[in-house]
């Protein structure tokens, strides 16, 4: 294929806005899938996408479309729109040239467009601007178009409307990409220069890398090179995505397919280097990605009827297929032997845990997540911590510093009150209100991560009554007045209760836990003491009452002494139990930390 006529693009947009509902439909009119094999959200193959209905692994597939007699190779690369997998979104955007940035025409232009809008300037592509769900009766196209305007600057008369889900509008929209979105740029290096964009673990083939070819050409025995590790391996086989796999003869300039050569660990292949060959390989590798920063730890220990080896097992072959995702082993006094889990966000650690039960048919008791922090030591060394209970003594302490975010929340006009509300309860400023409509506000803050990472979303949901939305992005760390409340259970400190919050809330936060602990823990058949503790000093504390039997209903009448004599020895045998009863802490304790209501 003459590189001319490649097109190399992604769909871009919120979460819910329609990306993979434009991918099935552009499949259907270029005839890249009959009519039979179609089905809703083709490019999804995750169960767990196809139930939430959102993307989370980009795919890509290579799409044949004519237009005056000439044949054009369209390969797209559909994206992820939640804040959680910006990472995955990025990486996408290396691997081409355009993108079409998709918006709602009921929702209008939402938190995660923006981000994804700029990340694609900064990737110096090509934007389409497109206004979906044209169709339906509380569609608004043309102030939508004014804020793509006033947000993005954007001339509102550039924008196509059309509806993903009938089919109207994509006949021209298909003709905008041959016509305005620019082919590939020739490369005049002659050299083999192959971007692994994405990748993932097949039990009978090994590592399938997702490759775009910018220049030389890919070809079955070929021995090629990753420049990043030096390892080297023979092409076995080499395709592109239609959208199953077909294989092909060659993959040349500019275009997007997969390569197959026996590796057998996905850890061998980085995501974002470069492919040359052995026997003439290129002098520099192509500019790669920024590693994922996880901003999310979390702990995760064997359940009931599951071993420990079963929950490696399982996380290794989580890991194949997801880059972004660690895990590296570590050991609770309280809970035995488990795993410290790194992760994107709150909603990539939800569809861990939810793929790792559902693939695995294992069970998961999980500790509440955490954030990463900033310490400078007395010796004038800076560490990070992603764990209360990796914090070295206060002595050596010089300053702890917590990670700070740019929050951008987008909502209707009359939200902004308790949104204001809710934003000083979690310790963020206002930075700036944009109006981006009549009736709709842009709001900028400086915020806390660990205060708005979890519960956060949820609240603001609830009172903009659905519409608001909001997308962050990392500053850096910041120095504050930080404080690790210590959760002691019958005198035992335990570390994956623990937690870092702000000495201002600290009192009131350990009070709320102990309750919501008292109620999350069964009786035992003696009595348990819940304290929370700053350093040595206890700051609140709650108890558990034991189970009591009645040992002097069979007492009839007769001395007192004879009851108190009974009723002494029932206190000893608890005080006796006391010493040596261990507490059976259920997963729902653990995950009261999170939960800062009333």
């Amino acid at each position: 294929m003459n590189i001319e006529n490649i097109r190399n693009f992604c769909i871009i947009a919120h979460i819910d806005h329609g990306k993979s509902t434009l991918a099935d439909r552009l499949l259907l009119m270029t005839g890249t899938v009959s009519q039979r094999e179609f089905k809703e959200q083709m490019l999804d193959s995750m169960d767990i996408e196809r139930e939430r209905g959102i993307t989370v692994k980009a795919s890509a597939v290579t799409m044949n479309y004519s237009r005056d007699g000439k044949d054009y190779m369209l390969n797209l690369i559909d994206t992820p729109g939640h804040v959680d997998f910006h990472y995955e979104v990025s990486r996408s955007m290396t691997a081409c040239e355009g993108a079409i940035l998709v918006v709602d025409a009921t929702q209008g232009v939402e938190a995660q467009t923006l981000a994804n809008a700029y990340l694609a300037v900064d990737c110096g592509l090509e934007i389409i601007p497109v206004i979906n769900k044209i169709d339906l009766p509380a569609a608004q196209a043309d102030v939508v178009g004014e804020e793509i305007e006033h947000t993005l600057g954007i001339n509102k008369n550039e924008c196509f409307h059309i509806s993903a889900k009938s089919g109207i509008g994509i006949d021209e929209l298909l003709d905008a990409i041959v016509t305005l979105m620019p082919g590939p740029k020739p490369d005049n290096d002659p050299h083999l220069k192959a971007l692994i964009f994405d990748s993932h673990f097949d039990d009978y083939r090994g590592v399938i890398c997702y490759v775009r070819v910018f220049s030389g050409t890919l070809l079955p025995g070929q021995k090629i090179k990753m420049m990043g590790s030096a390892r080297t391996y023979l092409i076995s086989d080499l395709g592109k995505f239609t959208p199953s796999m077909k294989r092909t003869d060659s993959l040349g300039p500019g275009e997007v397919g997969y390569v197959i050569a026996s590796i057998r660990n996905l850890s061998d292949v980085t995501i974002g280097d470069t492919i040359t060959l052995v026997s003439d390989p290129a002098e520099k590798p192509l500019p790669g990605y920024k590693k994922p920063q996880q901003m999310v730890f979390s702990d995760f220990y064997p359940g009931n009827n599951t071993e420990y080896t079963q929950l490696r097992s399982a996380f290794e072959k989580l890991s194949l297929n997801d880059a972004s995702f660690s895990f590296f082993p570590q050991n609770s006094p309280a809970l035995g032997f488990g795993f410290r889990c790194g992760f994107l966000g709150m909603l990539h650690m939800e569809i861990i845990q939810e793929r790792l039960e559902r693939e695995n048919d294992i069970e998961v008791v999980q500790t509440a997540p955490t954030v990463t922090y900033e310490i400078l030591t007395t010796d004038n060394e800076v560490i990070r911590v992603d764990s209360p209970s990796q914090l070295p003594e206060p002595t050596k302490i010089e300053e702890l510093r917590e990670p700070i975010v740019k929050l951008e929340i987008i909502t209707p006009k009359d939200g902004i009150g308790a949104i204001m509300q809710l934003a000083e309860q979690r310790r963020c400023v206002l930075l700036k209100t944009d109006y981006i409509s009549v009736t709709r506000v842009m709001m900028v803050f400086r915020a806390p991560l660990a205060e708005i990472v979890y519960d956060f979303y949820d609240q603001l949901k609830g009172i903009s009554k659905g519409y608001a939305t909001m997308d962050y992005e990392l500053l850096g760390f910041e120095a504050a007045d930080l404080v690790r409340i210590e959760i002691l259970i019958n005198k035992d400190a335990v570390d994956a209760l623990s937690l870092i919050v702000h000495r201002s809330n600290a009192e009131s936060r350990g009070r709320k836990l102990l309750l919501k602990l008292r109620k999350a823990i069964p009786r035992h058949q003696f009595e348990i003491p819940l304290q929370a503790a700053i350093g040595g000093k206890i700051i609140a504390r709650e108890s558990i009452k034991a189970f009591r039997k009645d040992v002097t209903a069979k007492l009839y009448g007769g001395d007192v002494t004879r009851k108190m004599k009974v009723l002494k020895k029932q206190k000893e045998g608890k005080k006796r139990m006391k010493n040596i009863g261990s507490v059976q802490i259920p997963q729902k304790a653990f995950m009261s930390i999170l939960d800062t209501s009333e």
